[in-house]
């Protein structure tokens, strides 16, 4: 499906939107026959005082890679599609100029209009080294209560 093209201003609102998750006890499921084997667990939100706008919200851990892993939230669309707000991915890849660190997409307004997947775009961070601490900068970033996650100490090593 095609993504409307949304303003900044709008993807703003969205971002800012308190958010309530509505199934915190979401259990870890196995996804054998991804390559490669990794867990995933999904989580269903509402915005707190709008509860007509949903999200998603999930982790992706690789079984057998422990810094492979990404942590996203996306708004559904009226149209029935899902558009992905922001990913919080491990250091397992290189993307463009960031070289095996953890980056952070973000949907822009720019990224949809030029056709290009809408969180195209990546910036380097190290608010986090773990997909529990990944969580953890996604709820503080976009405002999501209703579950729990440990900021990484940024004094331990990978």
């Amino acid at each position: 499906m095609t993504v409307r093209l949304c303003t900044e201003a709008e993807l703003d609102r969205l971002r800012a939107m308190p958010k309530r998750v509505t199934n915190p006890g979401a259990h870890w499921s196995k996804k054998p026959r991804a390559a490669p084997v990794h867990e995933q667990r999904s989580f269903q939100a509402v915005g707190k005082h709008d509860e007509d706008t949903r999200f998603a919200i999930y982790q992706r851990q690789n079984l057998n890679d422990r810094i492979d892993f990404s942590c996203g939230i996306a708004c559904h669309l009226p149209n029935g599609s899902l558009l992905t707000l922001a990913r919080y991915n491990g250091p397992s890849h290189p993307h463009g100029d960031i070289a095996w660190r953890p980056h952070i997409h973000r949907t822009t307004e720019e990224a949809i209009a030029a056709g290009k997947k809408p969180e195209s775009e990546a910036r380097e961070t190290d608010r986090y080294e773990t997909l529990e601490g990944a969580l953890a900068c996604l709820i503080e970033d976009f405002r999501v209560s209703g579950v729990d996650a440990k900021r990484d100490d940024p004094e331990l090593p990978l």
